[in-house]
C-alpha cells in the first residue's frame, strides 16, 4: 500500500532510491571502518581500535534509519552485499591492509565524500521531492558524518 504522506507517489519513490543508494555507501563505510577495526596495529591500537568501533556503532545506527526510512516511504530495502557495491559512491579495495594514518585517511576521505553527496541528497529531497522527513534525516547523518570527520582529521595534523 503507498502510503498517503502528502508526498506524490512519484516523489516516495524518488526519495527511496535516493536512500538506498546513502544506505549502500553507508554499508560500505560500515564494513571498511570494522575491517579496520579487527585489523589496526601500531602505537595508539587500542585507542584507534575503540575509535573505529565507536565509529562503526554509529554507522550500524543510521543504517537501521536509513533501511526503516525506506520502508516508511513504502518501498522495500535491499539487504545483499552485491547491491550494495553495485550502488555505492564509496570505493572498496580489496587485500588492504593499511597502516594506521593511511587508515584514517581512508576513512577520512569516505566521509568527506559522503559529506559532499549527502549535502546534493539533502538538497534533491527539499527541493525537489517535497520530502522534509528524508531531508531531515539525511541531516542528521550529514552532522554524524561530519564530526567523525573531523575526529579523524585530528589524528593526520
Amino acid at each position: 500500500m503507498t502510503p498517503k504522506i502528502g508526498i506524490s507517489e512519484s516523489n516516495l519513490k524518488k526519495s527511496a532510491s535516493l536512500l538506498t543508494t546513502v544506505l549502500s555507501d553507508e554499508m560500505t563505510l560500515y564494513i571498511k571502518t570494522r575491517k579496520f577495526h579487527w585489523n589496526i596495529t601500531g602505537n595508539s591500537f587500542m585507542e584507534l581500535h575503540k575509535l573505529f568501533e565507536a565509529q562503526y556503532a554509529e554507522l550500524e545506527e543510521a543504517i537501521d534509519e536509513i533501511a526503516e526510512r525506506i520502508n516508511k516511504l513504502g518501498s522495500k530495502t535491499i539487504g545483499t552485499m552485491k547491491e550494495f557495491s553495485n550502488l555505492s559512491r564509496l570505493e572498496e579495495k580489496e587485500n588492504n591492509y593499511p597502516e594506521q594514518n593511511e587508515m584514517i585517511s581512508d576513512l577520512l576521505k569516505d566521509h568527506q565524500i559522503l559529506i559532499t553527496e549527502i549535502r546534493k541528497d539533502i538538497d534533491a529531497c527539499s527541493n525537489e521531492n517535497h520530502d522534509a522527513g528524508t531531508a531531515d534525516l539525511l541531516t542528521k547523518i550529514l552532522q554524524q558524518h561530519e564530526t567523525m570527520a573531523w575526529i579523524l582529521r585530528r589524528y593526520l595534523n
